[in-house]
């Protein structure tokens, strides 16, 4: 669903001045940014028709870059003033809540990276498309994992009954990839492996590509070898898209075949120690032991 303004003011301070509190200020001047065809074009890229995935999402039609000038603007907004942004049904209203939230959990201390981490999985419900699940599961999400040794959260996620939930689990796991350890990721891919959501076949052939990119292609080829007979087609491209044309028509192939033995035989490189050794570890151990 679009709605949009036409006007554009360069200058945000002069509505905020006229506002009655700091998150009307911030709406206002979110719609002082709208463009009507903008706005359009959102609301059909992100699926908003009836029975759509973002069915009854709202788009003002603000440009990524106005947004996030208007978050700077905004960056020590209040928890009550950002709660009440992310109540709203305008996307772009959510999508800077989460993106102040994001900002204030990056740039704080132990106590109020705490208090953003518990205020964004009071609201996560919120978090209902899937921007803004990247924009904010992998710094909010997956740092407090990481950092903070939330180990039961992401593999509690990535089984809920909601899709964005399941989204949020797989997309907080680059937090780990960041920091050299695949682990997490491969094991909330492996919960998620036979979900029946395109968008969670994408944020599972994503994280495992970043896995490739930035811990390397050793460590994508094990998850290869174990599961890309069963893996959905999509997950699969996403995850090998940065991997030789040739290597790529093989993985596509032996997925083809859909037979896990000959493919763990067939695959490129050596077998992998969990084949070698015959013996598979549940999908959330190694997840538990960050």
């Amino acid at each position: 669903m679009a709605l949009a303004r036409s006007t554009h003011p360069r200058a945000l301070g002069l509505i905020r001045a006229r506002a009655g509190s700091a998150a009307a200020a911030a709406r206002a001047d979110l719609r002082a940014c709208a463009d009507a065809d903008h706005a359009t074009g959102a609301a059909a890229y992100f699926k908003t028709g009836p029975g759509e995935y973002g069915e009854g999402d709202v788009f003002l039609g603000v440009r990524a870059a106005d947004l996030r000038r208007v978050a700077r603007a905004y960056a020590g907004l209040s928890r009550i003033d950002l709660a009440t942004l992310l109540a709203s049904p305008v996307h772009e209203e959510r999508l800077l809540a989460l993106v102040i939230l994001v900002a204030q959990y990056t740039k704080g201390d132990a106590a109020a990276r705490r208090a953003c981490f518990a205020f964004y999985m009071r609201h996560i419900e919120r978090v209902n498309n899937w921007d803004l699940v990247d924009v904010s599961a992998g710094p909010i999400a997956g740092e407090h994992a990481r950092v903070a040794g939330y180990a039961p959260l992401l593999p509690r996620l990535a089984r809920s009954k909601v899709l964005w939930k399941r989204r949020v689990a797989m997309i907080a796991t680059f937090a780990f990839i960041r920091a050299g350890d695949p682990t997490p990721t491969f094991a909330i891919a492996e919960i998620l492996l036979h979900d029946e959501h395109d968008l969670i076949h994408k944020a599972v052939g994503w994280m495992l590509r970043e896995v490739g990119k930035r811990v390397g292609e050793p460590a994508l080829r094990r998850f290869l070898r174990d599961h890309a007979a069963e893996m959905p087609r999509t997950a699969l491209r996403y995850a090998i898209e940065r991997l030789p044309d040739a290597e790529r028509s093989q993985w596509l192939a032996l997925r083809a075949s859909r037979s896990g033995r000959r493919i763990r035989e067939a695959a490129p490189g050596p077998p992998s120690r969990r084949a070698r050794n015959g013996k598979r570890r549940g999908p959330t151990r190694g997840l538990a032991r960050q």
